[in-house]
């Protein structure tokens, strides 16, 4: 519940450029908090967050129908669809991969994989990579399933060796790394097409993630999510050593990868609406995020850029 002093500030900050971002079409990309600063593209539109880390919307927490009304115009703009296999046929110009482990995220991928298939305009493909001692999940017939074996599923879950073994055996020049319980809009392949077609290799589309809660309602608004899902030209990821597995657990390899993609072209001006699916929080991911993932990277922050992408691109050819 939000204090009275939260909401007056709410109501005389943020309430007037809310109501200003939403009287125009588009306007919604450009909304923020009022510590906040974006950077805005002239050709797209999309907003660029010019700070570290992810953020929620504090109008959206505050005043929780702000946050609803938002998520209507977002998607009004740019429908989220669901489709049973890819509406268009021929050999795929975007290859999304998803990581994948266990049968309680079922659902989410299954949601997830028919978002995908309803991207308009441009053939696709999807490669699941499930990282399990056995492979369990069923899957649609047009997706790819890889299966990368484990001894036992007690091991932490390795999401840069699940993206890296998809980018292998992908068939497009375009990847897109994603997760496993996002949706994307049905526009969503045909943009990234423009934006590699303009030279980018690497490319962040998000604007706004709207997290779900167990009823399927929203439950807040974030911005400025590093990972999640994000599009590379397939030279150029491979040119910078793919995804880091020496990242164990949940993490720090999206920040990492990001320090070594910042020596190519990259895109990083969102304009396209999410939404997260919700599930059972993980009790151990905090403290996994703090004490491996959040050391790890910077263990290897201190380590110059070139000298990481040297050593991990000799890896991955060796591999």
């Amino acid at each position: 519940m939000s204090s009275l002093r939260q909401r007056f500030g709410a109501l005389v900050y943020d309430a007037p450029r809310f109501l200003a971002a939403m009287s125009r079409r588009g306007g919604w990309v450009a909304l923020r908090n009022r510590s906040e600063r974006l950077s805005i593209d002239a050709t797209t539109g999309g907003a660029r967050c010019e700070w570290v880390f992810s953020s929620d919307l504090h109008i959206a927490n505050v005043f929780p129908w702000t946050g609803r009304a938002l998520m209507h115009r977002a998607l009004g703009e740019w429908p989220i669809e669901s489709a049973p296999a890819p509406r268009v046929a021929g050999a795929p110009r975007v290859s999304f991969i998803i990581g994948h482990r266990g049968e309680a995220r079922l659902p989410l991928l299954l949601e997830t994989l028919g978002s995908i298939a309803a991207q308009r305009d441009v053939p696709v493909e999807c490669i699941v990579v499930e990282q399990s001692s056995a492979p369990m999940a069923t899957l649609p017939s047009w997706v790819r399933h890889v299966h990368t074996p484990i001894e036992s599923d007690a091991l932490p879950y390795n999401r840069s060796w699940a993206f890296n073994a998809g980018a292998k055996v992908a068939q497009s020049k375009l990847l897109v790394l994603h997760d496993n319980d996002i949706l994307v809009p049905a526009a969503y392949a045909s943009e990234l097409v423009k934006r590699h077609g303009e030279g980018n290799e690497f490319i962040d589309l998000k604007r706004f993630l709207f997290y779900l809660d167990e009823q399927k309602q929203l439950e807040r608004v974030s911005q400025n999510l590093l990972g999640g899902s994000i599009a590379a030209d397939r030279d150029a990821y491979f040119a910078i050593g793919g995804f880091d597995e020496s990242f164990v657990g949940w993490g720090g390899e999206d920040n990492e990868l990001w320090e070594r993609a910042a020596t190519r072209r990259t895109f990083t001006f969102g304009y396209l609406p999410f939404v997260h699916l919700w599930h059972a929080p993980q009790p151990e991911k905090p403290a996994a995020q703090a004490g491996g993932g959040a050391q790890r990277f910077a263990e290897l922050s201190r380590i110059p850029v070139e000298e990481r992408i040297r050593a991990l691109a000799a890896r991955q050819n060796r591999s």
